[in-house]
Parts: structure tokens; sequence; C-alpha cells
């Protein structure tokens, strides 16, 4: 699976699938065995050995005939290194987080739960208020129903072709936002359902009866990008952008009153490896001299000194800084700025005067993307881009943006892969009682056993910071708490 995921990171990775398509083989389905999914599916435990051993005979015969195919491409597209020293040794480190899971506090989750009704309720009469009448918020037709025929906000989005029912994505209602006060109401109303629904009310069924601990999945060959996904329940995904969200984290708790939380995270990574990959000597003195990097771009762009830096000049100093490695368009800064379309234009042309290694770093990924086929990260794991010659304007931009961003945002990845596989050999080789038990993309949440904690901090610190050498100091805040939301 490994193998394949660094071999053809945008396809799918199973077994009965790599089977079919590499050795023209169909696999025993485990439905055949066991039952198909369900409240009457058997356990394998229960099924005859005889049936059992030709079933697992085959898994093994095939992931060694799959094996021996994809060795070889492996070390043809050098890809063996990342592999080894990368994407093996943390499988290892994830599963020995997964085993470890997470305390929860119950008891706040819910009194949250209750808190949480209570807004719901609130928003909804609202909601009801501005629009005159009672009707069901979750209904995407009676939503649209009211929004654009009995209220009469303009709509300019399409009908669904299908149901002939008025749209009412996030989009649609962000639009309609400077419109009518009800759109923001409707999306808070969604937010908070969601939260309530995804976090607050079921994270305690999902407490492990043995452990007494919530213990995640960590996929590891799901993001194209080299980035870790998490799954039942996802914790990379709690909104931590509104205050409801962030209180979310609150419930994550040691797991005894001898243990503490330490969270620690890369500061501004991306700009950090920007700054690196590019070679960009402006932005690389920017970060080695210590400066506030959205006022050190502002000063820049506008032309003044860093002392005479407003907040909104460094507000859009930060929105450029991170957009332009998402290959952001004059016309989307426009829009996330609420700024004319020509000011946005003089804020990008602007930053590539100041900035001009980065413009270059950007120029030549495409190019290498055009070249290639595919682009690469410091480590060389690879992502192919097959529209980046697409006649359809729309599928190339996307391919183009994916060529700018993906080596920033795939080389974090891997460089806290490193980190983990550090962190977690030297605290095996130290014999601490501390253990690691999550990852959120930048960040690392431990479990530190009280009397560890100086000599955690300071080995997680020292293992991130030093995962990959680089020409721009990289910086990792650690915080701790009795819980994660007081330790991040």
């Amino acid at each position: 699976m490994l193998h394949h995921y660094l071999i053809e990171p945008d396809m799918r990775h199973k077994l009965d699938l790599l089977a079919e398509n590499y050795l023209g083989y169909t696999t025993v389905p485990i439905e055949s065995l066991i039952g198909k999914k369900g409240k009457k599916q058997l356990s394998m435990r229960t099924i005859d050995v005889e049936k059992v051993k030709e079933y697992a005979g085959e898994d093994a015969d095939i992931t060694w005939q799959l094996y021996q195919k994809f060795q070889p491409t492996l070390a043809e597209n050098n890809l063996e290194d990342l592999y080894r020293k990368v994407e093996a040794p943390v499988s290892v480190v994830l599963a020995d987080m997964e085993y470890e899971g997470v305390a929860l506090d119950t008891d706040f989750l819910n009194e949250y739960a209750k808190e949480l009704t209570e807004d719901l309720g609130k928003i909804q009469t609202e909601i009801h208020e501005m629009a005159g009448l009672e009707f069901n918020i979750g209904s995407t037709k009676q939503l649209g129903e009211v929004l654009f025929d009995k209220m009469e906000i303009p709509y300019k989005g399409k009908k669904n072709t299908k149901s002939g029912w008025y749209s009412t994505d996030e989009q649609t209602l962000q639009r309609l936002a400077d419109k009518h006060p009800i759109a923001d109401k409707i999306l808070e109303f969604r937010g908070v359902k969601k939260l309530l629904n995804t976090y607050v009310e079921a994270l305690p069924k999902l407490i492990n009866p043995k452990s007494g601990r919530v213990h995640t999945t960590f996929n590891q060959a799901v993001a194209s990008t080299g980035r870790l996904s998490s799954s039942d329940p996802n914790l990379q995904n709690i909104p931590i952008r509104t205050e409801r969200g962030r209180k979310v984290r609150q419930a994550f708790i040691p797991r005894s009153e001898n243990h503490i939380l330490l969270a620690a995270d890369y500061s501004q990574i991306e700009l950090r490896l920007m700054a690196a990959m590019s070679g960009d000597t402006n932005m690389k003195t920017a970060f080695i001299d210590g400066l506030d990097i959205h006022s050190a771009t502002a000063a820049k762009v506008y032309g003044v000194d860093l002392e005479a830096v407003d907040k909104t000049m460094r507000r859009n100093a930060k929105m450029v800084n991170f957009g332009i490695i998402y290959g952001i368009s004059a016309f989307g800064l426009a829009q996330r700025l609420d700024i004319k379309r020509s000011e946005a234009k003089m804020l990008i042309d602007e930053y590539f005067k100041q900035y001009p290694d980065i413009e270059r770093f950007m120029n030549d990924s495409i190019d290498s993307a055009r070249e290639n086929g595919y682009v690469e990260t410091l480590l060389g794991r690879r992502r192919y881009l097959k529209d980046i010659h697409s006649k359809n304007h729309t599928q190339r931009a996307f391919a183009e943006r994916t060529a700018i961003n993906m080596p920033i945002q795939g080389t974090a990845a891997d460089m806290i892969k490193l980190a983990m596989i550090d962190v977690q050999a030297e605290m095996k080789a130290r014999n601490l009682q501390s253990r690691m038990i999550l990852q959120v993309h930048d960040e690392l949440l431990f479990d530190v056993y009280k009397p560890e904690l100086d000599e955690m901090r300071e080995l997680v610190i020292d293992k991130m910071t030093n995962a990959m050498e680089l020409e721009v100091p990289i910086v990792v805040e650690a915080g701790i708490g009795q819980n994660w939301l007081e330790a991040h």
C-alpha cells in the first residue's frame, strides 16, 4: 500500500484493486466469508479455518507479488529513501499513537452539548423571525424557497437541474451575506449543528471501554500531498477558527492527574519553506532577523518603514503571503480582502518586485510540471499533474496552482513525519513514560508524565526544529495545559 501510495499518490491503494490493475487477478472478497457490512456480518473467528486459510494465503501471496512489481518502480523513481526513512518508520509511530489514544472529559462535553443545543434554538428563532415564518432550516428546498421566492433576495446562482431547487451551499450563502443578515445566521446555525452532531455528542460514544480513551485512525495513504488524515473520529477537522469550535479542544485532557498535555507546533512553516525553497534573499533575511513576516512584507509592499505598518497593511500582506503559496489571483485576493481588483493586482505585482525569487520559484515549478508531468518535495515525494496541459482553463489553472503549492505543503508534511520518527525514537531510547498522542498537520500533542515535562519540552522542540536542514530558522512553539485548548 505504501509503495503504491508513493508511486501513484492520487489513486486508491486497496489490495483487491491493485491485484486487479497490476496482476489481472480478482481476489476472493471478504464478504464471501463473513457477509456484507451491517449487524449480521460475522466475525472472522467464527469462520471455518479451512476457508480462512485460503483467503489469508491469497492476501499474503498477492502482497508478495505486488511488492515484487512495485519495488523496481520505487527505485526507478528515486522513492526508496522516502519509503525507508519516512513512510515505513512513521507507520510504526502512528500505530503506537493509535494504541495510546487520548482521554476525554465527558462531563464537559455533556454540559457543552446543552449549551450548544440552547444556542441552536436561539439562532433558529432569530432566523424564523427574519424570514417571517417557521420552516425547516435543514431542508435545502424549503430554505431556497424562503430566501429567494418569499424574501426575494436576489439570486445569481443556478438551480439544480435534477431537483429544480435553489442552491443554498456555503458559497451561495457567503455571497448573500452583504444582501441580508439571514445568510450569516444560517451559516452560524449549520456550524453549531455540525459541531454538536459531529463532535460534542459523538465523541463520548467513541470512548473505548477497555482503555477509557478515544482512539482515532491515522490514514497514511489518503492525501496525495503526503499529509496524514484522521478518521473515526476525525480529530484533524475540529474547526478552530471559531470560538465554539476551539472550545471542543477543552474536552481533550491528560490520562491522569500525574500527566499534563504538551502541544508543539511549527510557526508559519509553509512560508519558511517557501523562503528556503525559493532562496529569496529578502524573505530569508526577514526570517533570519526574526521579524514579523507579515509586517516585514507589508513594509516592503507598501514602501514604508516597519514602524509605519498599520493593522490593515499587515492584514493585506498576510493574505498575500499565504495566498501566494496557493497561487491566488488578483480576483481571488480582491474578493478575500474586499478591495478593488486593481488594488489587489498592485499588491501582488509589488510583492513579486520585493520577492523576485518567489515568482521565479513559482514559474519554475509550473515549467517543471509541464516538462516532467509531476512536481516534487525536497525529499522527492511526487505528485503527478495530468491536467497541466489541459485545454480546459479551469483544470489547467488548478494543476498550475497545485504545482506551486504541493512542493511546499508536501515538504511540510515530510518534515513533521521526520520529527515524529525522531521524537519517538528518542523517547524510547530514554525509556520515558510520556506519550505522543496526536498529530494535526503542523502540530504534535503529547500526554506528558509531569516529572518528565522539562525534558520532554526540550526534546520535542529540538527534534522538531532540526528535522530538516534548511537555510531559514525553524520556530517551534510549545505550550502546556490541563486540556488541549489550554496547551495550544
